[in-house]
């Protein structure tokens, strides 16, 4: 192990990173020893400017790094449908399809009371004002298909459809690409509820 200071402090820090152990923490230490001073400066450059210069939509809450962010200024999409997701980084997966010209509304995280994280430390009362002031005819529940994200999806649906709008759930099962084999019983469940006519 190593017993320099400065890489000591270093490799502890980077392992606090998602999925980063111990030896790629070291590993990713070392290789930024090796760089030149300039790419140092431009990795600390980069992580102070995101602290610094990102924040949240006050409308969507999605970060961004003018306020309201890119989605809700955009005048080519439809406020009428809002998308649902739980992250951020969800809003990215969605924009990927290039299929989607809705709104969205990130809740910063999912329904969890084995974590502590009830309906108050989401983002659903300014999701739920949305629906009310704007117009919105559909709010498409696009959470994680996990046991917390399923649990979000109903209960949002519960609070949603007093106000007369229209809810849909994104479709879930078997990946493209994958085989059935390895498929579990629920994504196979959710793969047959989601079928529609060809």
């Amino acid at each position: 192990m190593i017993q320099i200071e400065p890489l000591v402090r270093l490799t502890a820090e980077l392992q606090k990173l998602p999925s980063i152990g111990a030896k790629s923490a070291q590993r990713l230490a070392f290789h930024l020893l090796k760089q030149p001073r300039e790419e140092v400066d431009r990795l600390c450059d980069a992580l102070r400017d995101v602290k610094e210069q990102i924040t949240y939509c006050s409308v969507c809450s999605n970060i961004t790094d003018r306020d309201p962010c890119f989605y809700c200024t955009d005048e080519g999409r439809d406020r009428r449908t809002i998308c649902v997701v739980e992250d951020p980084h969800n809003v990215a997966a969605i924009e990927r399809t290039g299929d989607f010209k809705g709104a969205y509304h990130v809740l910063m995280g999912a329904l969890s009371p084995l974590k502590g994280v009830g309906p108050d430390e989401l983002h659903i009362t300014s999701l739920l004002r949305r629906v009310s002031l704007d117009g919105v005819t559909e709010v498409i529940l696009a959470t994680n298909p996990n046991v917390e994200g399923e649990a979000t999806a109903i209960y949002l649906a519960k609070l949603l459809k007093p106000l007369g709008v229209r809810c849909t759930r994104i479709a879930m099962g078997v990946p493209v690409g994958s085989d059935l084999e390895y498929a579990d019983e629920i994504t196979m469940l959710k793969a047959m509820e989601g079928r529609r006519e060809v």
